[in-house]
């Protein structure tokens, strides 16, 4: 129902459009009180209801498992067309969020490489472009790890297009430092690594 409600300094009242005050109070320190048997309105007022707990998990559902505290703040402020003005209440924990939010312990940390020796296996991947270009214009940056040795190396690419020119003055570069050749290179089979010029 459409109500006006308004607090001066030394009461309050709660008024119909029509101009009728269904409930008036009065200010005693920093609170309002309202006697409810004063009330000179001869129609009933509801000035809460609560949803039967069929509605409250039914809207739970709908609104794809959202809070009950974020439904009552819709419901209040009336922002979800055809929910209900009613108070909300959880009477149950849901089952699906329960399994939602469950965690799982983590996996232990392998502290010995999959690979016998340096360059044996290289994890490559180019990552995402960067909303900002580097002061060269840069925006792409190609990370190489190898497996053994945990040692990380970082280039930085203009564009994805550059990415088999560098990979191969690299592999040139790090065989022949290393005195070693590189047996195995795991990528996320971007486009960047499976190309005529790589193969």
């Amino acid at each position: 129902a459409d109500l006006e409600v308004a607090f001066w300094k030394s009461t309050c009242y709660i008024r119909d459009l029509k101009g009728n005050d269904l409930l008036t109070g009065s200010r005693g320190t920093d609170l309002y009180s309202i006697t409810l048997q004063d009330t000179s309105s001869p129609n009933l007022i509801c000035l809460m209801a609560k949803a039967t707990s069929s509605q409250a998990w039914l809207w739970h559902h709908r609104l794809s498992h959202l809070n009950f505290d974020t439904i009552n703040l819709l419901s209040k402020n009336d922002i979800v067309i055809g929910l209900p003005k009613l108070k909300f209440i959880k009477d149950h924990i849901c089952s699906s969020c329960k399994l939602g939010k469950a965690k799982r312990k983590s996996f232990k940390k392998n502290t010995t490489p999959s690979s016998k020796r340096r360059l044996q296996l290289l994890h490559m991947d180019l990552c995402v472009p960067m909303r900002v270009k580097s002061i060269n214009g840069k925006k792409y940056v190609l990370v190489i790890f190898d497996d053994y040795s945990r040692y990380t190396w970082t280039y930085f690419l203009r564009s994805k297009d550059e990415t088999p020119e560098v990979l191969i003055d690299f592999l040139r570069l790090v065989q022949r430092g290393l005195h070693a050749q590189v047996r195995i290179v795991r990528t996320d089979k971007g486009t960047e690594f499976l190309n005529k010029t790589l193969h």
